[in-house]
């Protein structure tokens, strides 16, 4: 077995994990990141795109958002589609911020350069990943790759692996709670080689189900259909695909623009947060702690929040203040909860309209909800202060 030894193992090259290893590095603090997949996959892997400006400017501020500041399209409204109409809000005028345009893995390649070109050390294509001695002052991470099998010795373990890693497994059940709910619903994900059919977003609210477009390249548009539970992406063949986001989002004025389909992947539509997020020497970031269903664009927000907040923490441990530490999670839980909250509220309006057959009075409020969103200027400014995160800033 080969060993090494460093302050900080990181579990996981997601935004959440790279930020915090960039971070470190930065600080003079010794790091190791480990990742399952190989460095081509996540750097060309689709996955979330739009981040908020306390997010980007926090990145900036720290050194790691040059590339996204400078490339990245700026949107400051979208469209709701309802009733066969188009309702503009400009959440832009309301707030005085913006979403930046950035997909994740153009975020997770500008990070992965970052960090290796300043002499990181990173491992890919890692497995059997180990953690142990979490209670202990002696922590440590066990993996293997093709050449063997490897030890890391470590003051602290970062788990940044997601929903789907190890690291949230070593949460202990008798001190953890862990919150979920489920919609009940899914939703088709779907990346079309078309151009975008509008410059920004819009969210179709119809009684056949929601719809959304969220332009990503001049070439390339990623669309949401809401879809019945247990469905497959078997059960929508393209046509169907193509049909529904007509029916969904097209108004007189304003077609869906075509092209060949190049992902379609059924998402299963739930939240979860995990409490506290840290057991001894292990402290975890983005969703490996909390996952938000794509219903506002909140995810990849909240990893960069989580390690933001992290990397700090760690930074005050060797300079000698241990609370920060100590208060992670508690520092965490407050942004995680209100966008929780936020993105439930919202998925009332957008899916609850196709339950009309189902559930009439569901139907009935989600409809009186938009009416309010559209007809009252201070409706209007709370949602857009929470759509944007104007209160998250760091």
């Amino acid at each position: 077995m080969v060993a090494r030894r460093t302050a900080v193992a990181v579990v996981g090259a997601g935004p959440a994990g790279l930020t915090v290893a960039n971070l470190l590095q930065r600080a003079g603090i010794g790091c190791v990141l480990l990742e399952q997949e190989s460095r081509a996959f996540i750097e060309q892997r689709p996955r979330a795109g739009f981040i908020e400006e306390w997010a980007v400017h926090g990145l900036d501020q720290r050194g790691l958002g040059e590339q996204l500041v400078a490339k990245a399209p700026r949107h400051e409204k979208f469209e709701f589609r309802f009733a066969g109409r188009r309702h503009a809000f400009r959440y832009g005028d309301v707030t005085g911020q913006r979403h930046f345009v950035y997909p994740q893995q153009l975020l997770v390649t500008d990070l992965v350069a970052q960090y290796t070109g300043a002499g990181g050390e990173a491992v890919f294509e890692v497995s059997d990943v180990r953690l142990h001695g979490l209670t202990s002052e002696t922590p440590a991470v066990t993996f293997r790759t093709a050449d063997g099998e490897h030890r890391v010795d470590c003051d602290f373990i970062a788990g940044c692996d997601g929903a789907r890693g190890v690291s949230q497994g070593y949460l202990p059940p008798e001190s953890t709670v862990k919150s979920r709910h489920d919609y009940g619903i899914g939703r088709l994900a779907l990346l079309a080689e078309a151009p975008p059919s509008a410059d920004g977003v819009l969210f179709g609210i119809h009684p056949r189900g929601f719809g959304a477009h969220m332009a990503r390249t001049p070439t390339v548009t990623r669309f949401y259909l809401q879809t019945a539970a247990g469905e497959t992406e078997a059960d929508w063949p393209d046509e169907r695909v193509w049909t529904e986001l007509q029916a969904r989002l097209a108004v007189p004025d304003g077609p869906i623009i075509e092209g060949k389909l190049i992902e379609k992947r059924i998402l299963d539509m739930h939240n979860y947060v995990v409490e506290p997020m840290s057991h001894g020497r292990l402290h975890l970031a983005g969703e490996s702690a909390h996952l938000v269903a794509p219903i506002a664009a909140k995810g990849m927000n909240l990893a960069l929040h989580d390690a933001f907040l992290l990397a700090e923490a760690y930074q005050a441990h060797y300079a000698g203040d241990p609370t920060r530490l100590a208060g992670y999670s508690a520092a965490c839980l407050p942004l995680v909860w209100q966008y929780q909250e936020f993105s439930l509220w919202l998925s009332d309006i957008f899916h609850n309209t196709a339950a009309a057959g189902e559930n009439p009075f569901a139907a009935r409020i989600a409809e009186a909800r938009m009416r309010r969103l559209l007809g009252s200027p201070a409706a209007a400014a709370a949602f857009a202060e929470l759509y944007i995160g104007k209160n998250a800033d760091l």
